[in-house]
């Protein structure tokens, strides 16, 4: 894709003059007028790469989300012109544009509650309908989180204009905290019509237009960049978080022929080397120990700080030998609950040198729900503890 024609060279170079112009006010309307040839030949690909070129360039995101939706509203004509071809059934986008077209369903729904709160005034009726259908709507968002885990990573991957990604998942996040101020304002009892029609605009506006993108823009991009057994392949982990609204059965696929490097370890969810598992353990902020089936110690991590001591003299003991004489018929209470399966975790809290101290243990199953093993996780949580509010990823600092 990063190799352009001149001709596609030339557009990329007027859609930028065009999209300076329509978002900073630079004389839209004259230069609508000049480019008007360069919207007419305007294709698909063109505005994603647009959108990377502009990520590229440090454009403010509000700059740039604003932006796009003005060229948009310019494009549409030719974007619609443009040859299509939806996505045949049981294919990984026919199923996002079901669920696309299942929230669309919603928001129509909402359109006669929204015409009577602003003809007939606020009444139970009516705001008790709109909460109903808003908190069947945000299920949607559960679509984005697929996107964003899913699909942006195979974006990132095969694509080199990637980074239109950022914009939607942006976009997604006004669309999540809207959908919150929404419900949260229908759920009150100073419900401010003005707020609640802003807020309904926004969202219907954001959510038709980022439907309108993936459809017309990028998936057409990824289906002609990307194999379709790559794409198919992210059908199963996308139905295992779950699609909001219609959400099919898994699919049996081929593993990878391809073979894995001797020096990795397969572990389904990545390939990682004993040094990097054994780096992973040492940096979690926990003392993690596994028994196995047997109840024999295989394992233990070496965290800076662990809280109870381990050597590797206790592997391979039975762990009823690891502890008391008077705990011990607890820990095989708590091992037998595992193994016949009337539980599935045990926690504890105990006070030692001044610090709060949780112990858990977690029991171990196969695919098959078969017992194999206990872990045992140990966590100074007085820091935890002592939390207040909020501190989000934003407000860091270095």
């Amino acid at each position: 894709m990063s190799e352009f024609s001149t001709h596609q060279r030339q557009r990329l170079a007027d859609l930028r003059i065009l999209f300076d112009a329509i978002t900073y006010k630079k004389n839209a309307a004259e230069a609508i007028r000049q480019y008007q040839k360069t919207i007419e030949n305007t294709i698909p690909d063109d505005v994603v790469i647009l959108v990377h070129q502009l990520m590229e360039s440090n454009y403010p995101m509000e700059d740039i989300k604003s932006g796009i939706n003005k060229m948009l509203n310019v494009l549409r004509r030719s974007i619609d012109a443009y040859p299509y071809t939806s996505p045949t059934d049981d294919t990984f986008f026919a199923v996002c544009i079901r669920n696309n077209n299942e929230v669309k369903n919603l928001l129509n729904s909402l359109r006669p509650y929204i015409l009577d709160i602003n003809k007939k005034g606020i009444s139970d009726e009516i705001t008790s309908g709109m909460l109903q259908l808003w908190k069947e709507v945000q299920k949607f968002t559960q679509y984005y989180i697929i996107k964003e885990n899913v699909l942006f990573p195979l974006v990132e991957k095969y694509l080199p204009e990637y980074r239109c990604i950022a914009v939607m998942w942006s976009i997604h996040d006004d669309i999540r905290r809207n959908l919150s101020d929404l419900i949260n304002l229908l759920s009150t009892d100073d419900l401010e019509l003005p707020k609640l029609n802003r807020l309904t605009g926004e969202v219907f506006y954001n959510i038709y237009s980022i439907a309108f993108r993936e459809e017309r823009l990028l998936y057409p991009m990824i289906a002609k960049n990307v194999s379709a057994d790559e794409i198919e392949k992210m059908w199963n982990e996308s139905v295992e978080i779950g699609f909001p609204y219609i959400n099919p059965d898994m699919k049996i696929q081929h593993s990878d022929s391809k073979n894995i490097p001797s020096d990795l370890i397969d572990l389904k969810s990545g390939l990682l080397s004993a040094e990097q598992i054994m780096l992973i353990f040492s940096h979690l902020p926990v003392d993690i120990t596994y028994v196995d089936e047997n109840n024999k110690v295989r394992f233990f991590s070496t965290p800076k700080k662990r809280i109870f001591t381990r050597t590797n003299a206790v592997l391979g003991r039975d762990v009823r030998n690891c502890h008391p004489h008077e705990s011990v018929h607890v820990v095989e209470q708590i091992v037998e609950s595992f193994r016949n399966g009337t539980k599935d975790n045990a926690d504890f809290w105990i006070n030692m040198r001044g610090k709060k101290i949780l112990i858990q243990y977690f029991a171990v199953r196969n695919a098959e729900n078969e017992y194999k093993g206990v872990i045992e996780v140990t966590q100074e949580i007085s820091e935890i503890q002592a939390l207040e509010g909020e501190r989000r990823i934003l407000d860091w600092n270095n």
